[in-house]
């Protein structure tokens, strides 16, 4: 209440200063006073709105990466080149069983083994070794005089076998270890000691005349009969078994 006393005289002093009088102030000051609106205090404050919060991100599972497109299927290798064994190539082998003139016949087949590997000019393998070679007794026969120092035999190869199939081939073949077997003397050996006796008996009967030249001529003939036997005498041609048989083809070999 003094504070409005305080304000009510300064009012009255300016008033009188300007010549005005101080009723009329203090109307007026009244007047305001009256004409001043109450303020509610209830009233919301004209607050500016809240400024909103940036939205937080939401986290978002990452997209799964594409899977890679799958390599192009690499070009195929080209073939490999064939193997080949050219023509004079000698190929070892070992006869599978016995091969015996008084046993075998011609136009009977044989089988042998390749010794060990046989390669071609670049080194690789062609015909490896414990392969089958299928020849055919083209000619076999008995050594008949001392003269024939090996027989007749004759082996044609026809075809070699690797890997479970057959190739042709065309080749020689020579067995290295063939023997020469006596046989027993037998009738024709016998015969020929008999007809040596009665040669020599004759040429000693018409020399001496007389019965003890027969003798001496049939001993001698018997002799003479005896030796030509030994030098007739047949002899077996004989290939052990495991023995060596080489071939040497005669023309080229393609597997």
């Amino acid at each position: 209440m003094s504070g409005k006393r305080l304000s009510l005289f300064a009012v009255a002093l300016l008033a009188a200063c300007a010549g005005e009088s101080p009723d009329r102030i203090a109307a007026d000051s009244l007047s305001r006073d009256l004409q001043r609106v109450p303020v509610d205090s209830s009233a919301v404050l004209n607050d500016p709105a809240p400024v909103p919060e940036p939205a937080k991100p939401v986290a978002t599972k990452p997209k799964p990466k594409p899977a890679p497109k799958p390599a192009p299927a690499p070009a195929p290798a080209p073939a490999p080149a064939p193997l080949v064994l050219s023509s004079g190539t000698v190929i070892t082998t070992a006869v599978d069983q016995e091969i015996h003139s008084r046993v075998n016949k011609a136009g009977e087949m044989v089988t042998t083994t390749v010794s060990s590997d046989v390669t071609d000019s670049r080194g690789r393998v062609v015909i490896p070794a414990g392969s089958r070679v299928t020849m055919t007794i083209t000619e076999i026969h008995e050594s008949e005089n001392k003269g024939d120092k090996t027989g007749k035999l004759t082996l044609t190869p026809t075809e070699v076998a690797i890997a479970g199939r057959s190739y042709p081939i065309v080749a020689s073949a020579d067995a290295l270890d063939r023997q020469l077997q006596d046989r027993k003397t037998n009738a024709g050996d016998v015969a020929k000691v008999g007809a040596g006796a009665a040669a020599g008996a004759i040429v000693g009967r018409v020399v001496g005349g007389n019965t003890k030249g027969a003798v001496i001529g049939g001993i001698i003939g018997g002799a003479v009969g005896t030796q030509r036997a030994i030098e007739t005498q047949d002899r077996d041609v004989v290939v052990p078994a495991g023995s060596r048989v080489q071939l040497t083809l005669q023309s080229g070999l393609t597997i």
